[in-house]
Order: C-alpha cells, then structure tokens, then sequence
C-alpha cells in the first residue's frame, strides 16, 4: 500500500484517539467561552467521551495494525478502552459535583484538558506495540497525572502529593526508558514483534538482556504500584482530591495491567509459555511481587485511620491478586486478569465516590468519621458497605466472582503456593473492610452528629456503580466471554 494511503487509512483507524486530542481542544474553549464552566465543561467532555464511545464500539471485530505497526487496534485494545471509557464517565460526573473541585474554578477548564489526557495517554499505551509509541503515551498519562495530584494547590498536602508523585515517577520513567534502551540494543528493534523474533532467535549478550528485563520491570512495577515500588501510593491518594485518587486507582492500573499483558504476551513470544527469558524465570519474579504486594499491603492497611489510606492500600493489594495471572502464563489467567479488572473498577470507583460524599457531608477522611453512618445516611452505609463486601470478595458480589476465576486459574496451573498466599491475603482484609463496616452500623455516632440525606443525583450515579457489581455477582458470563474473545488477537483461544 502506498505511504499516503496507509496513513490516510490509519488516520481512519485512530477516529476515537483523534476526537479525545478534539475533547481535549473542546474542553479548553468551553472554559473560555461559557459560564457556569464546571457544568458545561464537563458535559462538553461527556459529550466527547460519548462519541468516543461509539467510535470504539464501531470498531468491534477489527484486528489490525496502523501506523506501520505501532498501534494495535484489536480485541485487546477494544476491551481496555471500553473499561477506560467507563472510568472517565464515572470521574467527569464525579468532578462535576466535587467540593474541592469548586474551590479551584477558575482553572477547572485545565482541569478537564489534563483529565482527557491522561485518558488520551491510556488509550495509547493500551493499543502500543512499539516501544518508542509505550513510552511517549506513558509519559503523557505520567506528565498530565502529576499535575492532577496536585491540583488543588492551596492545599499542603495536595503539593504534596503532587512533588512526591513526580520524584517517584520520574525515576521510574528513568529506569523503564533505560531498560527499553538496552532491550532494544540487544535486539536491534523496538518493534514488539520485531524483539520476539530476535529472542527467539537468541541473543548475542544474555546479561544485557536479563539487565533490561529487571530494569522494566521495576519501571511497570512502580506504574502499578506494587509492593516494594508501592511507596508513592498512600500519601499520594490521601493528598491528591478525590477524584484524581479514584482514577489513578482505577484506570491507571487498567492501562497498566493491559501494557504488561500485551508486552509480555507479545514481545516474549515463545518464552511466555516457558516463563523463561534465557535462564531467567521471569514469571517467577512477577510472581514473587504479586505475593509480597498480597500480604505486605494488606497488612499495612490494618494499622490505616484515613480512609483513604486504607482504600489505596487495597488498591495496592489487588494489584497483587491480579499480578498472580500474568505469573501463570495461561490463557485462562490472563482472562481472569481481564474480568478481575472489569469488577474491580466498579467496586472500587464505588468506594472512593462514598468516600468522597462523605467528605463533603462531615469534613472528614478519618474512619472515625464514619461512626454511625448507616444510621445517618442509610443509602451511604449500606451502599459502603455493599463496595467493600465486593472489594473483600464475598458473594453475592462481582468481588467474589473475581477472586474465584483468579484463583481457579491459579490453582489449575499448579501454583498452590501462590493461592495459599492469596487466601491468606484476603482474610487479613477482612479485618479492616469489616472495620469500617463496624463503625457505620455498630458504633453511635458523635455527640451532635445529625443525619444527612443525598441528593437525587448522588443516588442515581451509586446505583450506576451498585448495580454492576451486585448483576456480575449472578450474571457475569458476558463479561466473561467478553475477555476471553479478546485474547483471540494473541492466539490463546
């Protein structure tokens, strides 16, 4: 095909990254242009993410590479970006009731631009198959992020956050742009394809390789905030305003989670069924982590008394339990990964929306705070409560359902070890997710601390977040045969 054709034909291709770069654009001029911006800003950036939206779904069924192979756009990449998608929705209704949001109005149109393109940066790292494309859409999601953290300024432990954000994820920029150096003088490629040929090929210089490979993960492990490249996360969330806390738990771990897949899957080629790079187990190193991060998070959790604290710790915690999938090196963990992160988005999505109507209502973030909230805002309790039975992973729940493919997968690839870990990672949960329930429904409230009622629209978007993770918890073969449909592209079907 002809140069101009083929870019002509990918521009074609790349429609709903094209009109993210307009929402983008869109959401600048509207905060110039129209008055009560933090509404009409926002519903300018739904009505952007809505057409996306189509455009995604337009492109169900494609598989092919664009832009002389950089961008996948295939099953996989569909999945992920749906999931994304979801999660930009539920963050942009999010900021449009947000209090903290509302003291920095004057920059809510920036506020907007960032947000579209963190979700512009993700879209890309999930279709990438270059690793020059991987790195500059990291950098865009990473960049845009920082400043989010940081967005409510006047607040000290928002700067904070912000500053502490930057420095950790600088250095793991650094660390994973250097191990992408290494990996590709030792293939000569940066082209993922290309690298798996010249691994199966077999590789002059062994030791760079296992250099590069260490260096990469440690770059990935610090993206997903596993445990020890954790650090970043707690005072991050704590610092940064709620709605930033609740995407970076949720979506930057999607897009996380489906580089690796990808990468891995990808890149390793033949390797990914041996989990061997060379003589070295790489599987067993991802295996390794996913079990520090299942016990040492879950552990420092217990001792939490900010809520948010304790919930990115959980975060961090389920980055663990859904690491254990990729360690497998099946078809059936990877597709466990997949359903595990499409319950975990609405769970967990769910749980910081409380948190932060609760803010609003009482001022507070600390778990004392919750004394007696059942009592005085029922919905809010029991809609709590409902999020953290699933983030636990009991029944009736998506939560449980999540655990259970993950930990079937597990024990059908012969890792008990790895599951005895992980059930006894989610016991320990248990104590803090009960704690907290503990003081909603069985501690009174403070002296003075009267009942609050929520708004018809707080409800409205609860029950959007209820409701998937109580219908997966019974019904959840569609998101099932969704995941394992989208591993087609990498021949495990």
């Amino acid at each position: 095909m002809p140069m101009t054709e083929h870019i002509i034909h990918s521009i074609s291709r790349f429609l709903p990254e094209i009109v993210l770069t307009l929402t983008l654009v869109a959401a600048i001029v509207a905060d110039l242009l129209l008055k009560e911006r933090n509404r009409h800003v926002g519903r300018v950036v739904l009505a952007g993410l809505a057409v996306t939206a189509l455009l995604v779904w337009r492109q169900s069924g494609w598989n092919e590479a664009i832009f002389s192979g950089m961008v996948a756009v295939d099953p996989f990449a569909i999945f992920f970006k749906a999931l994304l998608l979801a999660g930009g929705v539920f963050i942009v209704l999010f900021s449009i009731q947000s209090r903290e949001l509302e003291q920095n109005y004057g920059r809510i149109g920036e506020y907007y631009m960032l947000l579209t393109g963190v979700l512009l940066g993700m879209f890309l790292m999930v279709g990438a198959t270059h690793l020059l494309l991987l790195y500059l859409a990291f950098e865009l999601t990473s960049i845009s992020s920082y400043v989010l953290a940081g967005f409510t300024k006047s607040l000290r432990k928002s700067a904070e956050a912000a500053m502490k954000y930057l420095i950790f994820g600088a250095v793991s920029s650094g660390f994973l742009l250097y191990g992408m150096s290494l990996l590709a003088g030792v293939t000569g490629t940066l082209d993922y394809y290309g690298i798996r040929d010249a691994l199966a090929g077999g590789v002059a210089q062994p030791a760079v390789l296992y250099v590069a490979l260490a260096m990469m993960i440690l770059g990935f492990s610090y993206k997903i905030a596993v445990v020890p490249f954790h650090f970043w996360a707690p005072d991050v969330y704590q610092g940064a305003p709620v709605t930033i806390t609740t995407f970076l738990a949720t979506a930057s771990k999607i897009a996380g989670f489906a580089v690796l897949i990808r990468f891995f899957r990808t890149a390793f080629g033949p390797s990914f069924e041996t989990g061997l790079a060379g003589d070295i187990p790489w599987n067993m190193i991802l295996a390794v982590l996913a079990a520090l991060t299942m016990v040492i998070a879950n552990l420092m959790a217990l001792w939490q008394e900010n809520i948010k604290r304790l919930l990115a710790y959980s975060s961090v915690a389920h980055a663990g339990f859904i690491l254990m999938g990729l360690a497998l090196l099946t078809d059936e963990g990877i597709s466990a990964m997949m359903i595990y992160l499409a319950f975990y988005l609405f769970m967990n999505m769910g749980a910081f929306y409380v948190v932060m109507q609760v803010s609003h209502a009482t001022g507070t973030e600390e778990i004392s705070g919750y004394a007696g909230l059942g009592h005085r805002s029922p919905f809010l309790g029991v809609a709590m409560a409902i999020f953290l039975v699933a983030l636990a992973g009991f029944p009736p729940t998506a939560g449980f359902i999540a655990k259970v493919y993950i930990f079937g997968a597990a024990i059908s690839a012969g890792w008990i070890w790895l599951v005895a870990l992980a059930g006894l990672a989610t016991v320990v949960s248990l104590f803090y997710y009960i704690r907290v329930v503990r003081n909603m429904f069985l501690v009174e409230p403070a002296e003075g601390a009267g009942s609050f009622e929520c708004a018809l629209p707080v409800k409205a978007l609860l029950a959007a977040l209820l409701l998937p993770v109580l219908l997966f918890g019974v019904w959840f073969t569609p998101v099932v045969t969704w995941a394992r449909h989208a591993l087609q592209i990498f021949g495990l079907e």
